[in-house]
């Protein structure tokens, strides 16, 4: 008996070793799709800015020309900077915020919003719930190894280890 319950501990692990592998490869995916839906909602939104800026006056938003130019500038750049992964927790930051006023901005995703613990079905079947989610994703999981950030930060990392003139190499007494 006891040979079968380290059998299956032993795939058990070997298992998770496998799809813990997996995951830098699943954060890029989510990086490069909603990146990627991020930059064309922000598109078509600067590039029909008097229809966004009519819908965002209908709903009472203030400065809605202004909200307008800004919104779809943070979902344009924000989506090319999320999938290439620069600065990507602050951009995820940023794109989740964004995400959580597309929510309470619109009187029904308000109400599907407020909805998380009691009725969770209409939260996420709310429009802004993907990209709401996969910003959280980002977020707090981090962009994994196949990130510009990764890149950017070892090559600094082992840039700043190895200068003499790096913070990390004064010694105080």
């Amino acid at each position: 008996m006891q040979n079968l319950i380290n059998s299956i501990a032993a795939a058990y692990l070997r298992l998770r070793n496998v799809l813990s592998s997996l995951q830098s490869l699943l954060l890029l995916l989510i990086r490069l799709y909603w990146g990627w839906q991020f930059a064309q909602d922000g598109w078509g939104k600067l590039t029909h800015l008097a229809r966004v800026t009519e819908f965002f006056t209908g709903l009472g938003l203030p400065a809605p020309g202004t909200t307008a130019l800004l919104v779809a500038s943070v979902e344009f750049a924000g989506g090319i900077l999320f999938a290439v992964g620069i600065a990507s927790r602050l951009v995820s930051l940023v794109l989740l915020v964004n995400m959580t006023m597309a929510y309470l901005s619109v009187p029904d995703d308000r109400t599907n919003f407020f909805h998380i613990l009691s009725k969770p079905e209409d939260f996420y079947g709310a429009s802004p719930y993907t990209y709401w989610f996969a910003a959280l994703l980002i977020l707090i999981l981090g962009p994994g190894v196949f990130a510009a950030d990764t890149l950017l930060r070892r090559r600094f990392s082992s840039t700043a280890a190895t200068s003499p003139h790096a913070l990390s190499s004064i010694h105080t007494s």
